[in-house]
């Protein structure tokens, strides 16, 4: 399995033969092409069209962030499994409002569901999540009833708040108080840590639909207007809950990172350099971790989960198979 490469210090990447090598205070660490899937740079790192040249051979995507953690932009190399019929089903779905409710009534019920899983199994620990599974439950009865994707994200507002207020519970940490979610700054150290996590799952949902022949332009849950990509967002939906909040709860309970790890910029709350390398890693051998599931015959990695996601979604599409989306299974 290729694997994410996670750049946090200024340097600079390049072609060196037939692999990558990445300078770093003038130490030179060489990256065999071949085992990269993606690259992630946090630290300002310079490429010039020879490496950008390679990456497209090679089927590599390189995302940007900025000093902030904030997620600039993606330089997704020429598609190489696009399918001209694929996009016409793509499109018809998303102008089918019914066929575009399903899909978005399923990512939410889905993403419901492995919220609910992971309540259950801090449940069996801490307790005191009765009232908050219960809520959830009643709010995620209604799902199916919306006849509009507006009001369909609306509920998935409200399954949040409650969801969210169950942090507190399952940290029980005064450093890590949770009081509502905020973004662009985050205004507290669990909110820091819920975007920044999130942001990589997108951005490893949208490397997983570049191998497939699905657009990541079309969305349905995430409307598909002015913004790059929106398809990722629907999918990473899915699997948030069991890959950051999980690790969150980690890490955190671990003490592995801790109140010292973060920095007030901007009105806002950020990780500082080495709780956000712990967090990284700690994502990506979340995401590198097999599990075995009742319906597959075989253990498969997260990422391999993620990449099957987009295929079920394109099978849907193309064939008209049911779609169900993916609920973890412990």
């Amino acid at each position: 399995m290729k694997r994410d490469v996670y750049v946090f210090n200024n340097g600079t990447l390049a072609r060196k033969d037939n692999t990558l090598l990445l300078t770093i205070d003038e130490k030179k660490h060489y990256i065999p092409v071949e085992t990269v899937e993606s690259i992630h740079f946090f630290g300002e790192v310079d490429v010039n069209k020879s490496l950008l040249e390679f990456a497209t051979q090679h089927e590599i995507l390189l995302h940007y962030y900025n000093y902030y953690d904030y997620y600039i932009g993606t330089y997704y190399p020429r598609e190489h499994l696009n399918s001209g019929y694929v996009l016409l089903q793509q499109c018809q779905a998303y102008l089918d409002y019914d066929r575009r409710r399903y899909l978005a009534r399923m990512f939410v019920a889905g993403a419901t569901q492995n919220m609910l899983q992971i309540l259950k199994y801090y449940q069996r620990r801490k307790g005191n999540l009765e009232t908050t599974i219960e809520e959830i439950l009643k709010l995620s009865e209604q799902i199916d009833e919306q006849e509009t994707i507006e009001q369909i994200m609306a509920i998935e507002g409200n399954i949040h708040k409650a969801y969210y207020q169950a942090f507190n519970v399952i940290l029980n940490q005064t450093a890590f108080y949770f009081s509502q979610r905020s973004k662009r700054p985050p205004k507290d150290r669990i909110n820091a840590l819920i975007s920044f996590g999130n942001t990589i799952v997108y951005n490893t949902a949208l490397s997983q639909i570049y191998q497939t022949q699905l657009d990541p332009r079309i969305g349905y849950l995430h409307t598909t207007n002015q913004r790059r990509f929106s398809l990722n967002l629907d999918i990473a939906e899915l699997f948030k809950p069991v890959l950051v909040d999980r690790t969150i709860f980690s890490l955190l309970n671990r003490k592995q990172i801790t109140e010292k790890d973060f920095q007030n910029e901007l009105g806002g709350i950020l990780l500082k350099d080495r709780g956000r390398k712990i967090f990284v890693q700690a994502i990506d051998e979340k995401l590198c971790t097999t599990v075995q599931l009742k319906s597959i015959a075989h253990r498969v990695s997260y990422k391999t989960l993620i990449r099957m996601e987009v295929y079920k979604i394109q099978k849907y599409l193309t064939e008209g198979c049911a779609y169900e989306p993916f609920v973890m299974e412990w």
